[in-house]
């Protein structure tokens, strides 16, 4: 029996398109950035400082280099973004699908198509961390 999309409420419809456009919005961002061929720094075109860890303790902290992995991802770069940042390259790769889809299921009022599980959602969440985490550690032991 195919999928019967179930209509979506107002409240959820709103949190969608909200989150649907951050995400994109984030991606453009990204998109207009020069990606820093030094693997972070990226985030410095904003106006941002640079990254407390690195001046205070000569460190990258486990965000380091996610702007510049989402930078590469949008050009379609994805081997240099996982090589800043596989982490951040993670999260760029699910924007990129999880944005137009949250966008679309609040304009036409149901999901655009089967919404994952709960279990996925989580299992994704964590694999995310642990894999920016384990990147994290491999950068610091090098």
């Amino acid at each position: 029996m195919p999928f019967a999309a179930p209509r979506l409420g107002i409240v959820q419809r709103l949190v969608f398109l909200v989150a649907g456009v951050g995400l994109v919005i984030l991606l453009v961002i990204a998109w207009r950035l020069n990606p820093n061929p030094a693997g972070m720094g990226t985030h410095r075109q904003l106006g941002l400082p640079p990254c407390s860890l690195v001046q205070w303790a000569g460190i990258r902290c486990p965000s380091c280099g996610m702007t510049t992995s989402w930078s590469y991802v949008v050009r379609g770069n994805l081997w240099r973004a996982c090589g800043v940042n596989s982490g951040g390259t993670l999260l760029a790769l699910t924007s990129v699908v999880l944005g137009p889809w949250l966008i679309g299921s609040s304009l036409l009022g149901r999901y655009l198509w089967r919404p994952p599980p709960m279990e996925w959602i989580a299992a994704a969440s964590v694999v995310i961390g642990l894999v920016t985490l384990v990147d994290w550690g491999i950068r610091l032991s090098r």
